[in-house]
């Protein structure tokens, strides 16, 4: 098993142990940004080849969870600039969850994933930068850390995102 040790010494964990506790992360990051499957799992490999080449600058001064998805947000947004620049494709719809004991719940919880999901890719990047990391539960602090601005800023980038959340969401129905 390859490992990948950081300056810190023995505290950057082996590189299968940091996708099996934070892939999850490093998909729903991916999926904020790119709606289309196959895209989405480019930008997951890409990602994780970012995050393995970072490795061994990681310094432990903030926690691993937060350096991932610091790598993530800035993988993701090179990458939706890059596919701005070529030509449009079309977009496949992402499927409904199957096997619920309520499949009409299920439809409308879908659906309202699908709609949050859309809407959140909708939002200037600045705007989502933020709420993405909100939904996957990173502290203000934290936040304003990874993105290098001041809480009041913070603040008021995540209170444009919930305004224009609720406006398209309301929109929608």
């Amino acid at each position: 098993m390859a490992t990948a040790t950081g300056m810190a010494g023995d505290e950057t964990p082996p590189f299968e142990r940091i996708v099996a506790e934070h892939g999850a992360l490093i998909t729903r990051i991916a999926m904020s940004y790119e709606a289309d499957p196959a895209l989405r799992e480019d930008l997951v490999q890409q990602i994780l080849l970012a995050v393995w080449q970072a490795l061994p600058s990681f310094r432990a001064d903030a926690s691993l969870k937060t350096f991932i998805a610091r790598i993530a947000q800035n993988r993701a947004i090179s990458f939706v600039a890059k596919q701005v620049r070529q030509l449009p494709t079309a977009e496949i719809p992402e499927k409904l969850e199957a096997g619920d004991p309520d499949p009409e719940q299920s439809a409308i919880d879908a659906s309202e994933r699908r709609a949050l999901i859309e809407a959140t890719r909708r939002l200037p990047v600045p705007q989502r930068e933020v709420i993405v990391l909100v939904l996957e539960g990173f502290s203000y602090a934290e936040i304003a850390e990874m993105l290098g601005i001041a809480p009041n800023a913070l603040a008021l980038r995540l209170s444009r995102a919930k305004a224009a959340l609720k406006s398209m969401l309301e929109r929608g129905r």
